[in-house]
């Protein structure tokens, strides 16, 4: 098979390394209609702009490989007033969070309450093997007593019971979510579930419902102990956030963030789809669960918020025509409900390559800035991996999934220039450094978390990765 790559040398024989891309800002235009060009691709119809690319908007006649990235982008809307919120704060309050950090969890969950406003309804749930609940109130200065009052009588005791939590806010947004458009439950645990119900697919399962109840799930752990696996795909199936502290003396931090997120959301229920021609293939969506219905591949995307940017890069196999003529790579189709315009939209782009028997015009299109971005997805599996060792125990494994990003990030250098990946190598370095102090099992635990979170944002969950 003829791969398109990223040339990094003429003396080395015009050597090829393995094809990197990625996306640069561009500045929005609006559109109407599908925009197309070669290799690049805007579309901006509504509260989320669509950048798409290609990594080589060139490619050599027969079969290469290119990725397909797209960035989306939440709209800014400056001198806005944030919306109010229907919130859910569930608390985890079993034996495990005994001391500090329940002590901690509370005193964070008074600091969110001392940041709503009248408008927003808070209902607050804590859990051990059985759930208590507080009724949604309104925050104003007298129900504010009121749910202090609540959130002091938090005690430890029992299991971990998740998913009656999760069922818990659910029914406690549900029953007033008409009035709001935006509906919001911030789970947060230290623990493996062991009540109720235990396994994680029908967890995430029991998230996609809650979403599809028009609440978003954020996901948040706390400690060495919970599983980071479970809590993203809760994350993910939630349409929410996923996050991660050692310890909770953040917490007040996340959930200030979480709720600025949740107040300025722009767009909900948000879908990607890549619709391949003829002649091209899906290798992968790098980092992301996909559905694929014939030749239209779908990817779900959390809720956005005003700024808020997310990332996809997917890997193709397309088969160019002769020499000089523009083939289709692939049809964006990004579907939403927009909150500002209260409508959905539709916005759509494709994006085209051009043939070519020539390898220096190959080389020549390819585009500096996107290798680095690339070199960050790709990164990210070997992120991923080392994060699986590290859970075993095997910290040895887990820095030689490390080292080999070293060599994706020179190979990307070689291309950028240094300066563009100094701060990858440096983080990769530090992730090395960090697994092999790992030396006992909470080390291990807490090294493995940190790498997921580093992992997914590599991804190019850039936003709702806390």
């Amino acid at each position: 098979m003829n791969r398109t790559g990223i040339f990094l040398t003429l003396a080395a024989g015009l050597a090829l390394v393995a094809l990197m891309v990625g996306l640069p800002h561009a500045t929005p235009r609006p559109s109407t209609a599908p925009i197309e060009s070669t290799g690049s691709a805007t579309s901006h119809d509504g509260s989320i702009k669509m950048v798409g690319r290609l990594s080589h908007p060139y490619v050599t006649v027969g079969r290469s490989d290119l990725f397909a990235t797209v960035d989306l982008t939440g709209v800014e809307v400056p001198g806005a007033e944030r919306s109010p919120v229907n919130l859910a704060l569930v608390i985890d309050r079993s034996g495990s969070m005994t001391g500090v950090k329940l002590d901690q969890a509370k005193a964070a969950a008074r600091q969110l309450v001392g940041q709503l406003r009248p408008e927003d309804r808070l209902t607050v749930i804590h859990y051990g093997s059985d759930v208590k609940a507080m009724p949604g109130l309104l925050a104003t200065e007298a129900h504010k007593g009121e749910m202090l009052r609540f959130i002091d009588g938090i005690w430890d005791d029992g299991g971990t019971n998740i998913g009656a939590a999760l069922a818990t806010a659910r029914d406690q947004l549900t029953a007033s979510a008409a009035g709001y458009r935006v509906n919001r439950a911030i789970l947060i645990t230290d623990g493996q579930p062991t009540e109720g119900m235990t396994e994680p697919g029908a967890l995430a399962q029991l998230a996609g419902e809650v979403r599809r109840n028009g609440i978003s799930v954020s996901a948040i752990g706390v400690g060495a102990d919970f599983n980071e696996n479970l809590l993203q795909q809760l994350a993910e199936r939630g349409s929410g956030a996923y996050g991660y502290l050692q310890d909770t003396s953040q917490l007040a931090t996340l959930f200030q963030k979480d709720l600025l997120q949740a107040s300025t959301t722009v767009a909900r229920d948000v879908e990607l789809a890549f619709t391949l021609p003829d002649g091209v293939e899906l290798g992968e969506v790098l980092g992301y669960r996909t559905i694929q219905v014939g030749r239209t591949v779908k990817v779900a995307m959390p809720d956005f918020a005003a700024g808020q940017v997310e990332r996809v890069v997917a890997r193709l196999t397309v088969t160019a025509p002769g020499a000089g003529q523009a083939f289709d790579v692939t049809a964006l189709d990004l579907t939403y409900s927009d909150l500002l315009a209260s409508r959905p939209v539709d916005s759509r782009a494709r994006l085209t390559a051009l043939s070519t028997d020539r390898l220096d015009e190959v080389l020549a299109k390819s585009d500096k800035l996107a290798t680095v971005y690339a070199a960050r997805a790709q990164s990210a599996r070997n992120v991923d991996r080392a994060a699986a060792y590290a859970k075993q125990g095997d910290t040895a494994r887990a820095q030689a999934a490390i080292a080999e990003n070293q060599a994706l990030f020179d190979e990307a250098g070689a291309v950028a220039g240094t300066a563009a990946v100094e701060a990858d190598k440096a983080e990769q370095a530090d992730l090395s450094n960090m697994f092999g102090l790992a030396t006992g099992e909470e080390a291990r635990q807490h090294a493995a978390k940190r790498a997921k979170s580093t992992s997914l944002k590599g991804f190019g969950r850039i936003t709702s990765t806390y």
